[in-house]
């Protein structure tokens, strides 16, 4: 009998796992910020309608070097984290609640289906009468367009988790608390997770609104007065200086995922 060569096998139970390819994302911002300055340059994009990259860069080395960037940003982060926090917060223990208790679910559900297609942008008018024109409404607006989509992201988790799990659970003795704890909140948190990535883009926004009304500093009152200006630089530099903090909140939260779920790989 002649010898069998032995062959390698591939590996075919990968999963599906995304393999991280961070320099394909740096990539594409390079190439992009590459056309945008050389069209501009050339003159087949017009100056009146996007500014040379550089300048944008130097008008942002100039909000630094003056003081300006921290005076507008500090303002623009505490009105994020306090709505924020407090509108996730309350979001996912109301979204846990409706996913466990049948009551709350049947009273709950109905209202946060009524309440989640109005445009928050829409109610600030009623929230600066109700809180005043200061920081009470720009939190209270923050905080009620973060609750909806945590809410209907977190009961929406809690509704996934491997109901094989939670009888095997049962069937081993356990506790409501103890299965709670140990398989529902582990289970669904992938799903929250992801559902806060969405709330968190949707404070950014609401934040914007929110400062365009009565604030004298903050990221939005500066991209206000730089259109009423016509100032693309500025208007440009405050556009970049929202998509960096979209980027730094996804990248704390892909953090929290590989710290808490760790366990899926």
């Amino acid at each position: 009998m002649s010898e069998v060569e032995a062959k390698s096998v591939v590996f075919r139970g990968g999963g599906f796992a995304p393999k991280p390819q961070r320099w394909v994302g740096v990539m594409v911002f390079v190439v992009l910020i590459a056309i945008a300055e050389m069209g501009t340059r050339a003159g087949w994009i017009s100056a009146l309608t996007l500014p040379k990259p550089s300048d944008v860069l130097e008008t942002m080395q100039g909000l630094y070097t003056s003081g300006l960037l921290f005076k507008h940003l500090g303002p623009s982060l505490s009105r994020l984290a306090v709505g924020a926090a407090i509108g996730v917060s309350i979001g996912i223990s109301v979204g846990v609640l409706i996913g466990l208790f049948s009551y709350i679910r049947s009273g709950m559900v109905p209202l946060i289906a009524a309440i989640f297609p109005i445009p928050k942008i829409a109610l600030l008018p009623l929230f600066v009468i109700w809180f005043g024109i200061g920081e009470g409404s720009k939190y209270a607006l923050i905080a009620f367009g973060t609750f909806t989509p945590t809410v209907v992201a977190t009961y929406g988790a809690v509704d996934n988790v491997d109901r094989t799990l939670i009888r095997m659970g049962q069937s081993f003795g356990l506790s409501w608390w103890s299965i709670v704890r140990k398989i529902v909140l582990p289970g669904a948190m992938p799903g929250i997770l992801s559902g806060l990535r969405i709330s968190l883009a949707i404070a950014i926004i609401l934040l914007v609104a929110a400062e365009m009304l009565g604030a004298e500093y903050g990221i939005g009152a500066y991209i206000l007065e730089a259109g009423s200006l016509y100032d693309l630089e500025r208007l440009f530099a405050g556009v970049v200086i929202l998509s960096l903090l979209g980027v730094i909140i996804s990248a704390a939260i892909g953090w929290i995922e590989r710290r808490l779920l760790g366990w899926r790989m």
